[in-house]
């Protein structure tokens, strides 16, 4: 679990670093440093699992309106045919961009589950041997 934390703690860093040049980094910058101080902190073995929850309320809102705002995921699947999104850094379309931004979220939520999901079964085996 150490392991899994510290990968995806420097993949958001790095991911928080390029969002830098991005249209709207003020967004995108927080949200990754926010996946990758709570994958520090269990890394260090500190799990916050309300800090998990609230994490992912908010992504899990935001990727929902990012699938369906307008040039969002589902036009990207029905009117544009699931077009390649990594063909090039640049996104030339706004689709590819909310795409992009949708898997981001993806990955953050998944990886804030597993923390969730391990949070809360190391706090049942530490009351089970009290």
């Amino acid at each position: 679990m150490k392991l899994f934390n510290l990968l995806f703690c420097l993949l958001f860093v790095i991911s928080a670093g390029l969002q830098y040049n991005d249209p709207d980094p003020y967004v995108w910058i927080p949200i990754y440093g926010y996946g990758a101080v709570l994958c520090w902190l269990a890394f260090r073995g500190k799990f916050y699992p309300k800090a998990y929850l609230i994490g992912l309320t908010v992504f899990t809102i935001y990727a929902v309106f990012l699938f369906v705002a307008k040039d969002g995921v589902w036009e990207w699947l029905t009117e544009h045919q699931a077009e390649n999104i990594a063909q090039s850094m640049k996104a030339s379309t706004p689709w590819i961009e909310d795409t992009r931004e949708f898997f981001g979220l993806m990955i953050l939520n998944i990886v804030l589950i597993i923390d969730y999901i391990y949070a809360k079964r190391m706090m049942a085996a530490l009351r089970t041997r009290q």
